[in-house]
């Protein structure tokens, strides 16, 4: 049973699941956040020792973790296939979830998993960080005020080069692992969420193909997810758009791109760029920086320092940790990823394998 004595408001008790790179990023935040990390767990009780995440108490499992009642969130940062069941375990339990993506392996799981949280009540949301960057909440308050027009075009890519050569592996190539989608369910759901976070208009039908570059890896066993992806999408409203992604781009890094195009105007955000947001109409083009004296009111809370003062992705992930625990006290965050837009994203990824097997259009 869960301890219930009553805890300081704006100090949870969390456990870290997952003592990898991402186990690190979400400690970080959550210590600037205000959180106690009382508890890590990790794929053995000794590696979770030498995560240096801090003097928490190290379980010997996850299950134990999340059954010491001894804390009030969850951040699971695991490989994709134990996702769902640590995520299912901690809201049966009555903790708040904080899941990694993909949320799930399939889309028919993130959505029971979305079902859980929502019939429970609990606070569970997943790390669609890029939304967190001002100059996209400046674009998406942009495009609502009808700056753009009518949007006819969404373009863009998602593209790094981490996974380029045969000697390149990690466990997120194992579909056992990673699920049946590598590079579109790790980056070309972050694309989508934007994009549909953005412009509030949502991806209904997808036509893609996916391709496997390197046959084999430094594991030698035949790669069977992809390591590109193209597809093209209709929206809602009637849009059309087009993305690639891609995990063996040489020279990318993490170059999330997207643009819209409206009958006014285009809007454009480059994550390798996320001071300047693109404004485009016909009489000419500039670059915005970000500026908190010239921000929208929706931007403005993701824009703590003066203008040229370089803000960046561990910023957009502090600021939606900080805003999770906000929501777990009572608060309102606008925009907070929730489990349902997990779910959302698997719905997308389902689709785009499934379209580049058959050939077709999809409808998602």
């Amino acid at each position: 049973m869960r301890d219930i004595s009553p805890k300081p408001p704006d100090s949870p008790r969390v456990g870290i699941i997952g003592t990898g790179f991402m186990g690190r990023v979400h400690a970080r935040a959550a210590r600037l956040a205000g959180a106690t990390i009382a508890g890590v767990a990790g794929s053995r009780p000794e590696k979770a020792q030498q995560a240096g995440l801090g003097p928490a108490k190290v379980f010997a499992s996850a299950d134990e973790l999340i059954e010491s009642g001894e804390i009030d969130l969850v951040h699971i940062c695991t490989p994709n296939h134990l996702h769902a069941p640590y995520a299912l375990k901690a809201l049966s339990a009555g903790l708040a979830v904080i899941c990694e993506k993909p949320l799930a392996t399939d889309a028919a799981t993130a959505v029971l998993m979305a079902g859980r949280a929502a019939e429970a009540g609990l606070v569970a949301t997943v790390p669609f960080v890029y939304r967190f960057h001002a100059m996209v909440r400046e674009a998406r308050q942009r495009i609502a005020r009808g700056d753009v027009g009518r949007i006819s075009l969404i373009h863009g890519s998602y593209l790094q080069d981490w996974l380029l050569s045969p000697d390149d592996d990690n466990w997120r190539v194992d579909p056992e692992l990673g699920g049946p989608s590598r590079t579109f369910a790790d980056i070309g759901s972050h694309w989508c969420d934007l994009a549909e976070f953005v412009t509030a208009d949502r991806i209904v039908g997808v036509c893609a193909q996916t391709a496997v570059v390197q046959s084999r890896r430094a594991s030698t066993s035949p790669v069977m997810t992809e390591d590109v992806a193209t597809v093209q999408f209709r929206t809602a409203s009637g849009a059309v758009g087009t993305l690639a992604t891609s995990q063996v781009s040489p020279g990318r890094k993490n170059r999330l791109f997207i643009e819209v195009s409206g009958t006014e105007a285009s809007l454009a955000f480059d994550q390798e760029q996320p001071e300047l947001l693109w404004v485009g109409d016909r009489a000419g083009s500039r670059a915005l920086m970000r500026d908190p004296q010239t921000l929208s009111e929706a931007a403005l809370p993701y824009s703590p320092l003066p203008a040229g003062h370089a803000q960046g992705y561990h910023d957009c992930f502090d600021a939606f940790v900080a805003d999770t625990y906000a929501v777990l006290r009572g608060e309102h965050r606008d925009g907070l990823p929730m489990f349902a837009d997990g779910a959302r994203a698997a719905a997308i990824c389902d689709a785009v394998l499934a379209s580049a097997q058959t050939g077709r259009w999809t409808e998602c």
